[in-house]
C-alpha cells in the first residue's frame, strides 16, 4: 500500500472512533426521561404475554394476587355444587349472581326466600371467603308489588320509601357482619350519549326507565337507600355499581353521581365498575382516566362483574366511529352476532386484552381491593344468551346460545391461557 493510501485508511480509522466515542457519550450521558400515566405511576411495558403455565398447580388466582386485591365470582346455588373445588382453589370472595336481588329474595311483601342466599353465604363462610352482596336496589328484577298502592294505583313516594327501608333493612340486617361490601344501588344512571340527562327517567326510549324514579322523580331514593343500608349494617362498605363506567359519557355521568352522593355526606365507600368488556374495550387510556376521576373523590374501587366477550357484533355500516358504545340506538337492521368459536386468532385477542386489564389494576392496587368474575367458566355464562355489549340482565324475547368465551376457565373448567397471562409476570 502506497504512503497516500495508508493515510487516508488511517483517517478514515480515527473518524470512525470519533464517531462511535461521540455516540456512546450521547447514549451514557444523555437524562432519561421515565414516562408515567395519569396516575404518576410508571405504565407497564408491552410485552408478549406469557401464557406458560406455572408448575405449581395447586395455587389459585387468590394466591396470585393475595398482595394487591380480592378475586372473587358470581355464583349461583348449582355453580356451588358443580364448580366448588375450583371455587375454593381459585377465589377469595363470592357474589350471588341472582339471589340476592329483590324481585327474586323478595317477591310478596310478605314473602322472603331465603334459601339460596342463605346457601351461598354458608358455603362462603365454611370457605372462609369473603361475601359481597349484589344487590338492594335495581330497576330490573325488582319486586313489582313495591310500585303498586293499596288501591291498585302506582304507590306513593311515602309508601315506596317505607318498603325500600324494610327490604334493605330485611336483607342487609340479616347477613350483617357476614357481607363485607353491598352493590347498594344497582345501574340507575342513563347511558345514552345525552350529556344532559344523567339518570333513568324514562324521558329516553332506548332503555329501560327506573320504576323508582318515575314515581320519586328525583334522585333521593337513591340516598335514601345508601343511608338506609348504612343503618342496616353500618360497617359494611357501600357501593354504586355500573357498566360502560370507562366510556366517556357514561364515565361523567357515573363521576356527577357519585360527587354529588359524597358532597351530601350520603354514605358512600367506592363505585363498582362491573367490567362487561369485549376484545377492543376498553382501551388503556380509557380504563385509566376512569379510574382517576373516581379515585380523585377518594372512594375506593371494585371491579364486580368482570368477562370479555369475544363476539364481534356483525353491524351492516361497521363498527361506531372513533370506539363509541354500542347503544340501543345503533340501526335496527342490525344482524345476528356470530359464533365462530374460540379461534386462536379470537384466543390471542383476548389474551391481550386480558393481560392489558390486569397489568393496569395491578399498577392501581392501592385502589382496588376487589375483582369479581361473573360466573365460574365458560361452559356457562350470562353472556351466551344475550346479544354483544350491554349489562343488565334486563333483555326480553327469544334467547340464542351463542358462546361468548369469556372467562378465564374454558368449558371444561381447564385454565386458558388468559389465565396464565394475567397472573405470569
Amino acid at each position: 500500500m502506497n504512503k497516500y493510501l495508508l493515510n487516508i485508511s488511517r483517517k478514515n480509522i480515527v473518524l470512525a472512533a470519533a464517531a462511535v466515542a461521540t455516540t456512546l457519550c450521547y447514549m451514557q450521558c444523555s437524562p432519561k426521561v421515565t414516562p408515567t400515566t395519569a396516575s404518576g405511576a410508571t405504565p407497564t411495558a408491552a410485552a408478549t404475554p406469557n401464557t406458560t403455565p406455572q408448575l405449581d398447580q395447586s395455587k389459585g388466582l387468590k394466591d396470585y394476587f393475595k398482595d394487591y386485591f380480592l378475586v372473587g365470582v358470581a355464583v349461583g346455588s348449582r355453580s356451588i355444587q358443580q364448580d366448588s373445588a375450583l371455587m375454593i382453589r381459585e377465589f377469595n370472595s363470592v357474589t350471588a349472581e341472582n339471589d340476592m336481588k329483590m324481585g327474586v329474595i323478595h317477591p310478596t311483601e310478605d314473602t322472603y326466600n331465603w334459601k339460596n342466599a342463605d346457601n351461598i353465604v354458608a358455603f362462603a363462610e365454611r370457605h372462609k371467603m369473603k361475601i359481597r352482596g349484589h344487590n338492594l336496589l335495581w330497576h330490573t328484577q325488582a319486586a313489582e308489588w313495591m310500585f303498586v298502592g293499596p288501591d291498585g294505583k302506582p304507590a306513593s313516594k311515602e309508601l315506596l320509601l317505607k318498603r325500600l327501608k324494610d327490604h334493605i333493612f330485611a336483607v342487609a340486617g340479616r347477613y350483617k357482619g357476614k357481607i363485607y361490601a353491598w352493590d347498594v344501588v344497582n345501574e340507575a344512571i342513563d347511558d345514552t350519549q345525552d350529556s344532559t340527562i344523567v339518570y333513568r327517567t324514562g324521558t329516553t326510549k332506548t332503555q329501560k326507565p327506573s320504576q323508582f324514579w318515575g314515581i320519586f322523580q328525583s334522585p333521593e331514593f337513591i340516598d335514601a337507600a345508601f343511608r338506609f343500608a348504612h343503618e342496616a349494617d353500618p360497617k359494611a362498605k357501600l357501593y354504586y355499581n355500573d357498566y360502560s363506567s370507562e366510556r366517556p359519557a357514561k364515565r361523567e355521568k357515573i363521576f356527577k353521581v357519585v360527587k354529588r352522593l359524597k358532597d351530601n355526606g350520603v354514605p358512600i365507600d367506592g363505585v363498582g365498575f362491573q367490567g362487561h368488556w369485549t376484545l377492543n374495550i376498553p382501551t388503556a387510556s380509557q380504563l385509566r382516566t376512569a379510574l382517576d376521576q373516581i379515585i380523585s373523590l377518594g372512594l375506593d374501587v371494585q371491579f364486580t362483574e368482570v368477562d370479555v366477550d369475544v363476539r364481534v357484533p356483525q353491524r351492516p355500516s361497521g363498527p361506531p366511529a372513533n370506539g363509541a358504545a354500542p347503544t340501543a340506538t345503533r340501526p335496527a337492521a342490525t344482524t345476528p352476532d356470530v359464533d365462530a368459536g374460540y379461534t386462536p386468532e379470537i384466543e390471542a385477542r383476548q389474551v391481550a386484552q386480558y393481560k392489558m386489564i390486569f397489568d393496569i389494576l395491578k399498577e392501581y392496587k392501592k385502589h382496588i381491593s376487589s375483582v369479581t368474575f361473573w360466573n365460574v367458566s365458560d361452559r356457562a355464562s350470562w353472556l351466551d344468551g344475550r346479544g354483544t355489549g350491554g349489562a343488565a340482565a334486563s333483555q326480553t324475547g327469544p334467547r340464542t346460545i351463542r358462546k361468548a368465551y369469556p372467562l378465564l376457565f374454558d368449558v371444561n373448567g381447564q385454565r386458558k391461557k388468559a389465565y396464565w397471562a394475567v397472573v405470569n409476570k
